[in-house]
């Protein structure tokens, strides 16, 4: 569960907040994951780390969007955190040690849900730098990811425990349709022209 910081102007400008209801949330989302991409080396692997308890009902965002990506069944990215295999505070250093050790210079995507004000619950959020895990519940977490995806599924500030368990399941079950279906759409398009280039070339 990440906290959501008070953003800089900088910062605002490099991070897309959009709600879930906008109609043009899939290629705003996706349009937003090529340009970071794009600044990702072609040989890089792409890492997609989903955490968060199936315990939970704020909190499965992760494991939904991680249970989600893997129908696809995609051999462009790996991924980590799954309803199944879930990524959370207990394993999440021994599961991002695994990772710097199986892959070479990743390019880690972290998925995380989180609380915020209440005019900002039900919106996504995509932003480079890594998302704090667990700050939301004030807990001590490695940072996750070279950029991140949120999706706020509640309202923050009081008796965060609570509030996460009493979260209306459908909205998280929505965030996390369009976090995966964005993130396949945007990851496949972005192999798909790499893959031109290197032809081209």
């Amino acid at each position: 569960m990440t906290q959501l910081p008070n953003p800089s102007q900088q910062q605002q400008l490099s991070c897309l907040k959009i709600p879930h209801t906008d109609p043009e949330i899939h290629s705003a989302i996706i349009h937003r994951l090529l340009f970071y991409l794009s600044q990702a080396e072609e040989k890089q692997q792409v890492i997609i780390v989903c955490i968060g308890t199936d315990r939970s009902t704020g909190d499965c965002l992760g494991p939904l969007v991680g249970t989600a990506l893997a129908r696809y069944k995609s051999p462009w990215f790996h991924l980590f955190g799954t309803l199944e295999e879930p990524v959370h505070a207990v394993n999440l250093q021994e599961t991002l040690s695994s990772i710097y050790a199986l892959y070479d210079n990743p390019f880690v995507i972290g998925i995380d849900a989180c609380l915020g004000q209440s005019a900002s619950v039900g919106c996504i959020q995509v932003a480079s730098g890594p998302l704090k895990p667990g700050a939301g519940v004030h807990k001590e977490l490695p940072p996750v990811g070279d950029i991140h995806l949120t999706g706020i599924v509640n309202v923050g500030g009081f008796m965060e425990y609570f509030v996460l368990q009493n979260t209306r399941l459908s909205l998280v079950v929505r965030l996390s349709e369009i976090i995966a279906s964005s993130l396949h759409s945007a990851i496949q398009e972005w192999k798909t022209r790499a893959t031109l280039v290197a032809k081209l070339d």
